[in-house]
């Protein structure tokens, strides 16, 4: 007598590619594109899959595919799956090999990964790096939707499902114009809370160490300005607009180059961690591993 059981279908990689790639996308049309199938052939996939499943993978909100319960569940075994399998296969066409996901918040993916990545290519010649700058938040939702394999933060942000490392220390600094009231002399706490600030946008982790270090020592925080970027907030005050508050990483050089100003003020000393972050579920690959070896063996600077 045959079991029932052997007769059930069994998934496949094409099912499990297909059903990461709508798990990313939201939409069955999106998926069809990255996967380089045809809409009715992704929904063919998806549908022999929630049947060898017995369950279904996704709510039909309109015409969004969300993920339900069961989804959530599978996506980090299909994923972990289909990304072995691209490392088994980059073993014989290194070339064509995935390229590895980063994303990073602004002063890490600006100012410190460029020359990490510089020195890991020169050792791993045929890898391939894509490098994602967005604030924080971005970059910890991007990780949680397994859209990037390894993330680099700003800030003490924590996510159930991530692990969050410890990498190096950073100081946030005040900048100014050169010719700003304050650049001469020692600016105190009554100066400063008279002062015009230029700050990161909210969600951002310079923003989050600013608004920490600023607001408990200063009786007001008059922002007139708040920047998507490290570099429109230098720009800004260096045109005298007001007062920067920026990642020592992010003004070494306008400092250098006499076109901003650090500040001494009155203010304790802010030093915050930049950490190292990656998905509890994920497989790392060859290419992962090495990249976060190499970043980890860079110091604590």
């Amino acid at each position: 007598m045959t079991d029932k059981t052997d007769q059930r279908a069994r998934l496949t990689l094409s099912q499990l590619e297909v059903f990461a790639s709508i798990a990313r996308s939201g939409s069955m049309r999106a998926a069809a594109g990255r996967v380089a199938r045809s809409q009715s052939a992704a929904s063919s996939a998806l549908a022999e899959l929630e049947s060898a499943l017995g369950a279904q993978v996704f709510d039909r909100v309109g015409r969004r595919l969300v993920l339900n319960e069961n989804g959530r569940a599978l996506l980090p075994k299909a994923t972990g799956i289909v990304e072995q399998a691209l490392e088994a296969e980059s073993l014989f066409k290194e070339a064509h090999a995935a390229p590895l996901r980063i994303a990073a918040s602004y002063t890490i993916g600006e100012y410190l990964l460029p020359d990490l990545i510089v020195d890991w290519k020169r050792r791993h010649p045929a890898a391939r790096v894509r490098l994602d700058i967005s604030n924080t938040r971005d970059v910890l939702e991007a990780l949680a939707a397994f859209r990037v394999d390894i993330g680099f933060m700003e800030g003490e942000h924590t996510h159930p499902d991530l692990l969050v490392r410890r990498w190096r220390t950073d100081e946030i600094v005040v900048v100014a114009a050169r010719n700003h009231p304050l650049a001469a002399r020692r600016a105190t706490l009554r100066k400063l809370s008279e002062a015009s600030w230029i700050l990161r946008e909210p969600g951002s982790g310079t923003r989050e160490a600013s608004d920490r270090w600023l607001i408990p020592h200063l009786s007001d925080v008059d922002v007139g300005m708040e920047l998507g970027s490290n570099e429109a907030v230098k720009r800004a005050v260096a045109s005298g607009l007001g007062l920067g508050c920026l990642s020592r990483h992010a003004v070494a050089g306008a400092v250098d180059r006499g076109w901003l100003v650090e500040l001494a003020t009155t203010l304790p000393p802010k030093r915050r961690t930049l950490s190292v972050v990656v998905h509890r579920a994920r497989h790392l690959g060859t290419a992962s591993r090495t990249f976060l070896e190499h970043c980890l063996a860079s110091g604590t600077a």
